[in-house]
């Protein structure tokens, strides 16, 4: 018995067969896209989480430094203002003396 398969049968089912794989595939490529997707949205959160955590060492070094030069400033200032009036009283008491 010998069968024969006309062309436009084989044409057909090949046709069939691919049209059952496409919408596979395009949920496949879907899901990769969409995989690609949550990749540069977990990159973007961490690059936001990175800056924020700079941002407060730097904050913390800053106000560290600030108050700092301002406990200097303030500990340089009293020494002075020590000094000046030490001068001025002993430049009283060397003018009252009689020499």
């Amino acid at each position: 018995m010998k069968m024969s398969i006309p062309f436009r049968a084989i044409v057909l089912g090949a046709a069939l067969v691919a049209a059952g794989f496409a919408p596979s595939m395009q949920l496949i490529a879907y899901g990769q896209n969409q995989g690609a997707k949550q990749d540069m949205h977990q990159a973007g959160q961490d690059t936001k989480q990175a800056a924020k955590s700079a941002g407060n060492g730097t904050k913390k070094a800053t106000e560290k430094a600030y108050n700092g030069t301002k406990k200097g400033t303030k500990k340089a200032y009293n020494k002075t203002k020590s000094t000046t009036k030490g001068a001025v009283n002993g430049a009283e008491k060397g003018a009252k003396q009689p020499q």
